[in-house]
């Protein structure tokens, strides 16, 4: 862990040019964590996004920051340990590591993580098992809980690299990966702040549309997919802002095109095609993955690509093969607007509609006790320590609401959003 290096940030390093790396990092501390003045803040990143990472920092200390703290990772060194490590070092965690979580919360600070896979492949070659073993479930889950807690402003943003890029377009051009993110994230537009502002606004309309409408479930339908989503009796919806405890608006995901909630982890009927490939948490890719459900469960999964590591992430907890979350995007996304297959899940995730198995949001169920395991099972919300989106939406597919009579009430047709309120 380093604190922030002093200085402003160079270009060369990052790509783009230092005024949409600065604009883009205003973004993230403005609009993203909300950076409040006296308001500490830690940044979690790559060593491959430092170049971003310092002009975050450099965004944040002009917001007002007390103190900025930056922890670098570095994939290269999670390859080794788990190529070498003994089964009772890979994925241990140190006290220290979950007080900080608790310390953040309590002093109320702000919380970035940026992404950016500079070798999406890095991992392949190894077992998959291990690869799952490699990630704390304990600090996972702590992760989670802090974020999910209101008592801190949290978001996740990119950081374009090289490697990145490379995995993209097939070569290490980065300056196109800057475009196609500042597309996503609309700073081509003459003040991407206020742009946001309009953008979340259309987010919060079709939040309240679909809390208006009350549905028993939601309805996929398209090539490959036949999928059937219960819902919680009384869950809501959420969109691309939170609020903290204390009055502070943020937004989790930047970009964000997306309107979620939590289903019922025990109702899930039908069998789903990914629409886009998935680069997972702890590394490695996943393409053309296909899955069946059963009373809520993930019984089966298949891929083009990578499907071991699916199948142990699943295999990795008694809740994990449950979902966790469902969400609406349309073919307004900016993302779609950039015409890139991103190979993030950040990114690629606000392409189209998606679920994500694991990990529910308690925050669905107002009143929830999200440290009450026990009541969250009981009440539909998924406690899985992992959280995986994967797209399931695109042009072919269409969303529909269903009552609890079945009746259907059409939400995205022909790529389009239709639901209105009542």
């Amino acid at each position: 862990m380093n604190d922030v290096p002093s200085g402003r940030p160079e270009s060369a390093a990052g790509g783009g040019t230092d005024e949409l790396i600065g604009r883009y990092a205003d973004l993230i501390v403005r609009v993203g964590a909300n950076v409040q003045p006296e308001q500490d803040v830690f940044l979690g990143c790559l060593v491959e996004h430092a170049p971003i990472a310092r002009a975050v920092a450099e965004a944040a200390y002009t917001a007002g920051a007390r103190r900025v703290v930056i922890e670098y990772r570095d994939m290269a060194v999670t390859r080794s340990a788990i190529l070498h490590a003994p089964a009772d070092g890979l994925g241990s965690v140190y006290p220290w590591e979950l007080d900080r979580l608790k310390d953040l919360r309590a002093r109320h600070g702000a919380r970035i993580l940026l992404t950016g896979n500079p070798d999406p492949h890095l991992l392949d070659d190894l077992d998959p098992a291990r690869v799952a073993a490699s990630e704390s479930k304990e600090l996972r889950g702590a992760s989670q809980l802090t974020s999910l807690s209101g008592d801190i402003t949290w978001t996740i943003a990119a950081a374009p690299n090289v490697g990145w890029a490379r995995q993209v377009f097939g070569e290490p051009d980065l300056d196109r990966l800057w475009q196609a993110v500042a597309i996503a994230n609309r700073l081509d537009l003459p003040d991407p702040v206020a742009a946001w502002q309009v953008h979340l606004a259309r987010l919060e309309a079709r939040q309240a549309a679909l809390d208006g409408r009350a549905f028993d479930a939601i309805h996929f339908v398209g090539p490959g997919t036949d999928l059937s989503v219960g819902l919680i009796h009384g869950g809501t919806w959420h969109s691309g802002t939170m609020t903290t405890n204390a009055g502070v608006r943020y937004a989790p995901n930047l970009p964000t095109e997306e309107v979620f909630t939590s289903p019922d982890w025990r109702r899930a009927e039908g069998h789903v095609a990914c629409t886009r490939p998935l680069v997972m948490d702890t590394g490695g890719m996943v393409s053309g993955l296909r899955l069946r459900l059963e009373n809520g469960r993930i019984v089966a999964a298949d891929a083009d690509e990578g499907v071991d590591l699916v199948r142990a992430q699943l295999a990795s907890d008694p809740q994990a093969s449950y979902l966790g979350e469902v969400s609406m995007v349309d073919g307004s996304s900016a993302i779609r607007r950039a015409g890139v297959m991103f190979h993030d899940t950040l990114f690629d995730e606000n392409a189209g509609c998606h679920v994500a198995w694991g990990r529910a949001f308690p925050f669905v169920l107002p009143g929830m006790d999200a440290g009450d395991r026990d009541a969250l099972i009981a009440a539909g919300l998924n406690v899985a320590p992992v959280h995986t989106d994967i797209v399931i939406g695109g042009p072919a597919v269409s969303v529909e609401g269903l009552a609890a009579d079945r009746t259907a009430t059409p939400i995205i047709r022909d790529d389009r959003w239709v639901l209105t309120q009542d």
